[in-house]
């Protein structure tokens, strides 16, 4: 019995939870005045270690993929005790944030049906391109941003300040352009099994072309965001922090747009991978700045 479950949890796909750090970093970097580190940890632990692995697993369970998926190139057969795993990791999110108080609670509970709505068969929003898209970007965006904010104990006018509302946008709008990327790889798996996503209706070029105006305008929100709040000294950090981003996204854009067969699994997982960590460290400098 545990050896079956030792052999699920890969599924959970822990590690590729991890890339998107990148919201939470952001989130606590836009917090003004004392921050509380000890909530911060908490809301850290409950996203990263228990609700994204069980949305991974829950998605695992349905999707039952026999390729390369997110974090993991060759993905073991999906067993009935994956599911048993996810409702515990579920039941223990739900349990934890319940320490940090029933408004962030109520926010992971709200994420944890909205990902099963994405990947279960009755539902399964994954199979409508353009609702899927916009579920994924605002619920794994600028809802998480909000979330994380609640969680670290913001006020109700700390989350519903003009330019936080912004900046929970600017969330949104980065990973609009980032979400079909992740995608690029899977056009046949998806197109087996009936799931019209974004990337595969707007093909290889198609994608690239959306995820760079989507990352743009994502770059400009974000500046302005940050001349309105008087933090301009975080727009070069920013510049810095993604410059190799940038440079690697154009790299594979080239690469890919003349050679279709480099829009694979190893080009994402390293693009997922240069761009959480570099998004990470330049909002982890901001944070410093604050010099909390």
């Amino acid at each position: 019995m545990l050896l079956a479950y030792r052999r699920a949890l890969p599924l959970l796909r822990i590690p590729f939870s991890l890339f998107l750090m990148p919201v939470f970093w952001f989130g606590l970097s836009a917090l003004r005045g004392p921050l509380d580190w000890g909530r911060a940890a908490g809301v850290f632990v409950i996203l990263h270690l228990l609700v994204y692995p069980a949305s991974n697993g829950y998605n695992s369970f349905y999707d039952r993929d026999e390729d390369s998926i997110g974090g993991l190139e060759r993905p073991p057969p999906v067993t009935p005790e994956l599911l048993t795993l996810v409702r515990g990791f579920d039941a223990a999110a739900l349990l934890t944030a319940l320490l940090l108080g029933w408004p962030f609670a109520t926010l992971i509970l709200v994420y944890l049906l909205v990902s099963k709505a994405y990947s279960y068969e009755g539902i399964r929003l994954k199979k409508y391109p353009l609702l899927s898209t916009a579920v994924v970007v605002v619920f794994q965006g600028g809802f998480t941003f909000l979330l994380v904010q609640t969680g670290s104990g913001a006020s109700i006018g700390q989350l519903f300040e003009k330019t936080n509302l912004l900046l929970a946008l600017v969330s949104t709008l980065f990973l609009c352009g980032s979400y079909p990327l992740t995608q690029i790889y899977q056009h046949q798996e998806d197109a087996r099994r009936g799931d019209r996503t974004l990337s595969l209706r707007l093909g290889i070029r198609g994608t690239f072309g959306f995820a760079a105006l989507g990352l743009l305008a994502g770059a400009a929100a974000l500046s302005l965001a940050y001349w309105l709040r008087g933090e301009p000294r975080h727009i070069p950090l920013f510049v810095i922090g993604t410059a190799p981003v940038v440079a690697l996204f154009g790299r594979w854009a080239w690469l890919a747009w003349h050679d279709p067969a480099l829009a694979n699994y190893r080009w994402t997982m390293r693009m997922n991978q240069v761009s959480s960590l570099c998004l990470s460290a330049a909002f982890m400098a901001m944070l410093l700045l604050r010099g909390q």
